[in-house]
Formats: structure tokens, sequence, C-alpha cells
């Protein structure tokens, strides 16, 4: 009967042994499961971290490739021709998560290094054309002006009143060619070409208006107080420029208007003021004409547009070389005025007229009991023109008076300097006195039949004073027989 509870009693034990057995194993078993759970969460974190970095390494070198796409294809061309055009505008980045990385200054220096060749090999080839144009000017230049000579030695030796003509036509075609290639030189870094003296300031005008066709619509107003006169190696250069500014008057106005020249003395130099009434320019033309007569930038052939236009150009190299100044803007008169200033120091002198007078072509000034003298340019290549066609009427009257009326030096004001007066003959002044409207515009075509004419009664002349009837007669297409 003892047995029996023992063997009960062991088998409890080995139950709650089982039992305490079986749950130590579960309770294992869970932690186990557990952190199985942890590390499959931990290594799907990871997994998602490392597909999600993935996903942005590949769309960023996607937006790389397409920022690379975007600089050949768009910035790059852009870029080309805004270093020709300035106006175009370059585009920036296509992706702005970009800006301020390595990429960006990467694609920068690309950008810095393509432009800096660029600027390079487009200066060297425009060197090399500038270089060889100035050449080829140079040699055309000096041809046109043998041929200038040569068609004023002929207008001097042929009495042929139709030959006269047409000579002095050609010489009018030949100083427009010559204008033409010297504002090209110029613009290539060439000189001028022609040496002068001292030139009186009001000469120099009427003969920069000589040069161009439409010579007889320009009215010049001398409102100059003293003889003054341009310094020997700025007269070319300061013809040139005013030639260039009176044909940009001529070009842009109707034929039928007129373009006037005044010409006005300060307390520190001469100012050339060319006015039209013509079309006028927009304030970017204004802004970009400025740019080319301040003469401050290298300039390249390639802006200088297509047909070339040199003649603001070639007064902007010149403005920087002689040190005078020009400037434009819109005129009161609806077009464009055009100032050229010239210093006093060191460009202009004072001419004593005793000694060297002034060209009866020339405007007078507007002096105290002197009235302005009505004049018209003639087409020559020189910077005084040829006298005045209307000689051959007065060829055939009796000689006039030589008196010549000294006019008494006003006395000077009290810190002014004194001035020289212009000696006139006392026919001119009594001319000059009585006219009060200024002669009508001349037509090419009415002064070459003047210039006929003077031609005809020279010759004529040549033919009554021959009196010897041995000496043979003189040929009409020459001053003698060959």
């Amino acid at each position: 009967m003892t047995s029996i509870p023992e063997a009960l009693l062991w088998c409890l034990s080995a139950g709650t042994a089982a039992a305490v057995v079986l749950a130590a194993l579960s309770l294992r078993a869970r932690g186990q499961r557990a952190g199985l759970r942890t590390r499959l969460s931990a290594a799907e974190e990871q997994n998602s971290a490392t597909l999600h970095s993935n996903t942005e390494l590949s769309a960023r070198l996607r937006a790389t490739e397409a920022e690379i796409r975007h600089l050949a294809g768009t910035r790059l061309p852009d870029l080309t021709l805004a270093l020709a055009h300035p106006h175009v505008p370059v585009p920036g980045l296509k992706d702005a998560r970009f800006a301020g990385t390595e990429t960006d200054h990467a694609l920068s220096g690309v950008l810095e290094q393509v432009s800096d060749a660029i600027t390079k090999e487009r200066s060297r080839v425009d060197a090399a054309a500038q270089s060889t144009l100035r050449g080829a000017t140079t040699t055309i230049q000096a041809l046109l002006y043998q041929l200038q000579t040569a068609l004023q030695e002929m207008q001097h030796r042929y009495d042929d009143p139709g030959v006269a003509q047409d000579l002095l036509n050609a010489d009018f075609l030949n100083e427009q060619a010559l204008r033409r290639i010297q504002a090209t030189g110029v613009v290539c870094g060439a000189w001028p070409g022609l040496t002068r003296e001292d030139s009186y300031l009001a000469e120099l005008v009427v003969g920069a208006t000589s040069r161009l066709r439409g010579y007889e619509r320009v009215q010049v107003s001398n409102q100059l107080r003293d003889p003054v006169a341009v310094v020997a190696r700025a007269v070319e250069p300061i013809a040139i420029v005013v030639t260039e500014l009176l044909a940009n008057a001529l070009h842009h106005s109707h034929r039928e208007l007129p373009v006037t020249i005044t010409l006005q003395q300060g307390n520190r130099g001469a100012s050339v003021i060319v006015d039209d009434y013509g079309v006028g320019m927009h304030d970017d033309e204004i802004k970009a004409a400025m740019e080319l007569l301040s003469g401050d930038d290298d300039l390249l052939l390639t802006q200088l547009g297509d047909p070339p236009r040199s003649g603001f150009a070639a007064a902007g190299q010149l403005v920087r070389q002689y040190g005078f100044g020009v400037h434009v803007e819109p005129s009161p008169y609806g077009g464009v005025r055009a100032v050229v200033y010239i210093p006093g120091d060191p460009l202009l002198t004072v001419l004593d007229e005793s000694t060297q007078p002034m060209s009866v072509m020339a405007p007078l000034p507007h002096r105290s009991g002197m009235p302005e003298r009505s004049h018209s340019a003639l087409p020559t290549g020189a910077t005084t023109p040829a006298p005045p066609a209307a000689a051959p009427a007065a060829s055939a009257a009796p000689a006039a008076p030589s008196a010549v009326s000294h006019e008494a030096p006003a006395q000077p004001a009290e810190g002014e300097l004194p001035r020289r007066r212009r000696r006139k003959p006392v026919s001119e002044l009594d001319e000059s006195a009585g006219r009060t409207d200024s002669l009508p515009p001349r037509s090419p075509e009415e002064t070459g039949s003047r210039w006929a004419a003077l031609q005809r009664g020279t010759e004529s002349g040549r033919a009554a004073a021959q009196s010897d009837p041995s000496e043979p007669p003189r040929s009409p297409e020459g001053n003698a027989q060959s």
C-alpha cells in the first residue's frame, strides 16, 4: 500500500519537471522567434535603404546625363551665338538641384574654357583678316590718289568743255571710292593716308562736304569768333569723321531736306554740329553708335554687320588715336544731331589771315558788321574746293578794282583776347552786304555745265588772243598740239 503513493509522487515530480522543461523550451523558442523577427526586420530595412539609395543614385545619374546633354545641345551653341551677339541669353542649369555643387562648377568650367578658346580664335582670325584688308586698302588707296592727281592734271590740260565735264564726273566718282577705301582701312588700323598743313576749320568742313553725293543739300553756318584752324596731323582724321557723320545724315534723310552744319567756338575748343531732318535713331541704335564712336573697345569686323558699316567704326578709331570727341543724340528737328568736339589743346591753332587767307569757298563767320557769305561746295577731292563755277559770268565783265578795305582792329574788352579781322575786297563787301538770301543748291549736272562753260570761255579767250598767223593753231583737245 505504501508503494502506490510513492509511485504517484514520483509521477507527479516527473510531470512537474517535464512541464518545467517544456515551459523553458517554449520560452526559449519564443525568444529565438523574436530575435529572428528582429533580424528579419533589420534586414528588410537595410534592403529598403539600399534599394532607395540605388534609386537615388540612378535618378542622379540620369539627371547628370540630362545636364550634360543640355550643356552640349543648348548651352554651348547659345554661348557661341552670344559671343557674336551679346543680346542672346545663355541658359543656366536644367536641374536646379545641381546649383552650387561640384557638377555645377565642372560645367561652368567647361563653358569658360570654350568661351575663352572661341574668343581667342575669333580675335586671331579677325586680326588676320584686318591685316589682309589693311594691306589691300593701303595699296588701293595709293592708286586712287595717283588717279586723283592724274584727273586733276587733265582738268588743267584739256580745254574741251565736254572733256572737262567728264573729267570732273570721273574725279567725283574716284572720290567716292577713295572715301570708302579710306574708312575701311582706318577700321583695320591703317593710317588715314594724307599729311596736310594747318587748315581752317571752316575750310576743312567744306572740303569734307564736297566728298559726298548730295553735297548741295549741306548748309554751313560759321559761328567761330576767331580764325580757328586744325593742326596738320589732325586735319585728315577730323575731315574723315565729319564726312562719315555727314554721309549718315544725308543717307537717312529725304533728298529734298537740308543738312545743317554749325561751327561753334567754346572756351576750351571748337565744335562741329551736324543736324539732319531724317528718320532719327532709336535708343538702342544711339547706344550702339556711341559704343562705336567712343573707340573704347577693340573692334571686330564681324561686329560691323552684313554688309559692314564702317563709318562710325572708323570715327571711333580716330577718336581714340587723336583725342577729340564725337557724340550723337536725337536732334530737336526730329532727326539725329552729331557733335564733333575738338579740344583747343593740342588740336587747334589760330592762323594769321593776312599771311594765309581763307578760301573763298569757306563761309565767313558771323562777326560784328560782317554778314555770312553763302557758298556751295563743289565735288572735288581736295580739302579746299575749287573756285565757284559762276566765274565765267564774271570773266566777261571788267575786272573789279583791287582796293582792299583795311578794318581797324576792334578794341578788345577787358580780359578778352584780341581778335584778328578778316580783310576783304571792297567789291566783295558790297556784294555780301546786298545779298539777303543764300544761293539755291546746285545739282551735279548744273555744276558740271558751269565748269564746261568756264572751259569754253577760257578756250575762246585764248583763241582771240592769238594774233600771229604764223603761230600754229591750238588743238581743241589740249593746250598745245602734240
